[in-house]
């Protein structure tokens, strides 16, 4: 199913990301590693070998990934886009979860995080999403049909405590599959998205601590809201992003967002 197709990758340093360009390759499939860090993209490549290909790249400047399109036509067009490019910003985000009139010292709400870091995370999660998509579908649509995955979040069913902008952003990247799956459906494009549940990676351990070495009180609350009491791990999603990458196993599927979280949603916090 995936030999010789070219798959494009992007945020393919990241925990996640690299997991799907790997096991994409093992299929024999040509990975085309996105990223901002080439120094990441290249360790990625080395455990992937001749299949795989680097191409730094900010997904949220139009006119980069418009060179990195044509450079992806020279190898025969793209089949598979996985949008995986995207993040949060602690400087966007208040360390406080509501609303108090004397905060104190040191704390920030709300009307105190940079409005700038705020956008930026809005840019990369959505535009980011955007303008790779605009760019490979021309390619799929010269090929026949193809299929695009989308990074969505648990935060796009429900925000969490001080993540505005993130869990904006999220939000929105579920709403756009849904329309571009409708768009590009006459094109045989299937787009779908996939929401991880909390997953193991440095900037997790950083914040929510491991189950193994201690959690922290917001890594207990996590833990205390999945029913499976564990955090997951990049390999997790694979089964999904087959699936839904499978023309043959999900053909007729198109327009979703599937939660990949051990259980988090099915809990109401009471």
């Amino acid at each position: 199913m995936f030999k010789n197709k070219i798959a494009v990758v992007t945020g393919a340093g990241g925990t996640l990301c690299s997991e799907i360009a790997i096991r994409l390759a093992e299929e024999g499939s040509t990975v085309v590693l996105v990223g901002r860090t080439a120094e990441k993209l290249e360790k990625v490549a080395g455990r992937i070998g001749a299949n795989a290909i680097v191409y730094p790249c900010d997904v949220a400047d139009e006119k980069a990934v418009e060179a990195l399109a044509e450079r992806v036509a020279a190898l025969g067009g793209c089949d598979y886009l996985i949008n995986g490019a995207g993040g949060n910003d602690r400087r966007a985000m208040p360390t406080v979860t509501q609303y108090t009139p004397d905060l104190p010292e040191g704390e920030l709400g709300l009307y105190d995080i940079d409005m700038e870091a705020f956008e930026q995370v809005l840019r990369i999660n959505t535009m980011g999403t955007v303008y790779p998509t605009l760019a490979f579908t021309k390619q799929m649509i010269q090929k026949g049909g193809g299929s695009i995955i989308n990074f969505a979040s648990m935060n796009t069913y429900c925000p969490l405590t001080r993540c505005f902008s993130y869990a904006m952003s999220k939000a929105a990247v579920a709403n756009l599959t849904q329309s571009l799956a409708a768009y590009f459906a006459p094109a045989n494009i299937r787009v779908n998205a996939i929401a991880p549940g909390f997953m193991v990676n440095e900037r997790s351990k950083n914040y929510l601590g491991t189950v193994e070495e201690g959690l922290t009180k917001r890594g207990e609350q996590v833990i205390g809201h999945t029913p499976m009491g564990r955090f997951g791990q990049a390999g997790d999603l694979i089964g999904c992003v087959k699936w839904l990458l499978n023309d043959e196993a999900a053909g007729f599927v198109t327009g979703i967002t599937v939660p990949v979280d051990g259980g988090f949603l099915t809990l109401g916090g009471v």
